[in-house]
């Protein structure tokens, strides 16, 4: 499925784990198995979310443990976590 297949309303219901992992997945865009600042804010604002860019910021923030300032594989579930702060429920 590619970017252009999701909509906002399909994200606010809830999503079982791996389609949000793939969602996210699909935004790195340099094939480096991370999230920059910028390929979450590009998601976030695909997906009609406000303040995408305050967002990506403090999610990073909040959920990168080793301090690279990227979102890795080792921290998605990290960030699926986060996501219901927004809004997305995320199921097993």
């Amino acid at each position: 499925m590619g970017r252009k297949g999701w909509t906002w309303r399909q994200l606010e219901a809830s999503l079982p784990e791996n389609q949000m992992k793939s969602i996210f997945k699909a935004f790195d865009t340099n094939g480096d198995g991370k999230l920059s600042r910028k390929e979450l804010k590009v998601c976030l604002k695909k997906f009609g979310m406000s303040f995408a860019g305050f967002r990506a910021w403090h999610a990073i923030r909040h959920i990168d443990a080793n301090g690279d300032g990227m979102i890795g594989e080792d921290e998605i579930k990290e960030l699926i976590k986060y996501a219901s702060k927004w809004g997305i429920i995320v199921t097993p």
